[in-house]
């Protein structure tokens, strides 16, 4: 799987990136020799990115080693409700601060990705450059920094709640929901119908942790 190419000095943001596109994935070793040899930098810079994604417990050790961290349940159902106020808010903050261009763009987003929902790979991308503009349109830059370590960590789960059986089409109409709260300066339907958007996502995935359960008895 290709990943992402990025500035050379930024080690940080190139392992992540292998991160969310599943190149590596939960309990993968990282090793900073090979790390340096595929992103083409010296392991100085890698060392330095390894120890910032281990502070931030996108890794953790096992042994000597360092691995890609892994959520248990009660670790993903914590992010999910920390995931569900922050966004609420941003879109709360978003109905009351967003610019009519920002307004505008959000729509447009949601129109284009309507053309996605049979492509769940990509529609998760569009889905988080989605989100991302609300994070922004909040006009709140410790929200955001919040919201960005919270998306950082959603990047250690394996699979998306687009792929459930129409689930796309589903998410689609919510963000339209959420859009058109914000368009009409209703802080509290916008923050509502986010804080909505979020609780039904995480329901989708544990029905999807469920399935696989019992794809495995």
């Amino acid at each position: 799987m290709a990943v992402t190419k990025l500035a050379p000095t930024d080690a940080y943001s190139m392992i992540l990136a292998a991160i969310d596109e599943g190149v590596y994935r939960p309990g993968n070793r990282l090793v900073e020799s090979e790390l340096a040899e595929r992103f083409g930098v010296s392991r100085t810079p890698i060392r330095e990115a390894l120890q910032r994604l281990e502070t931030q417990s996108l890794l953790e050790r096992d042994g000597r080693s360092l691995i890609v961290a892994t959520l248990d349940h009660n670790q993903m159902a914590e992010l999910y409700i920390v995931r569900r106020e922050l966004e609420g808010l941003a879109a709360s903050l978003a109905a009351k601060h967003a610019t009519a261009e920002e307004v505008r763009l959000l729509r447009d987003m949601v129109k284009m990705d309507d053309q996605l929902t049979n492509d769940p790979a990509a529609l998760a991308r569009a889905n988080r450059r989605f989100h991302k503009q609300i994070h922004l349109a909040s006009h709140n830059r410790y929200l955001v920094q919040q919201l960005d370590l919270v998306h950082r960590t959603m990047a250690l789960m394996t699979s998306t709640s687009l792929a459930a059986q129409g689930r796309s089409e589903i998410a689609q109409r919510e963000h339209d929901k959420i859009v058109t709260a914000i368009e009409n300066r209703d802080e509290q339907a916008a923050g509502k119908a986010l804080r909505d958007h979020i609780s039904i996502a995480f329901m989708t995935r544990l029905q999807q942790d469920a399935e696989a359960r019992r794809e495995d008895l």
